[in-house]
């Protein structure tokens, strides 16, 4: 189960990095770029300030999921699948705190967008932590 657990949260982390860097690679090179339903050559229609400006906040929410997903993996890697009981709390703090902020998109947006990847995000890293709780039962909890 150890193993499994490991490798499961290994390639959770590998997944974001690489939706965090495909994701990045729309937001400075796509001409095809699509915000819901919307192209952003046709939101943008001759306003280039406004292409920047969504542009920038696409490749900055990018960054943010690749760094996320570089923390997660260097964890996994390093200190969870060593056992560390502190990693299985951060992992999980973690992957609850982005998906809560993820799904608050529904009540402040009114949109959908998004949640699904979270959702199954959240389900992968889930069952992973669940496959790998059997080390908390020998660690004092968390501070």
């Amino acid at each position: 189960m150890k193993t499994a657990s490991w490798i499961l949260l290994a390639l959770a982390g590998a997944l974001t990095i690489i939706g965090g860097l495909v994701s990045l690679s729309v937001a400075f090179r796509s001409p095809e770029d699509q915000i819901g339903p919307v192209s952003l050559a046709e939101l943008v229609a001759g306003r280039p300030d406004l292409e920047v400006a969504l542009r920038g906040r696409r490749a900055t929410a990018a960054a943010y999921a690749t760094g996320f997903g570089t923390l997660f993996l260097a964890i996994t890697l390093g200190p969870y699948r060593r056992g560390d009981a502190w990693a299985w709390w951060t992992l999980f703090v973690g992957t609850l705190v982005l998906a809560a902020l993820i799904l608050l998109r529904v009540p402040f947006l009114g949109t959908r967008l998004g949640i699904a990847t979270a959702l199954i995000q959240l389900g992968v890293v889930g069952l992973g932590l669940a496959l790998g709780a059997g080390r908390l039962r020998s660690a004092p909890p968390p501070i």
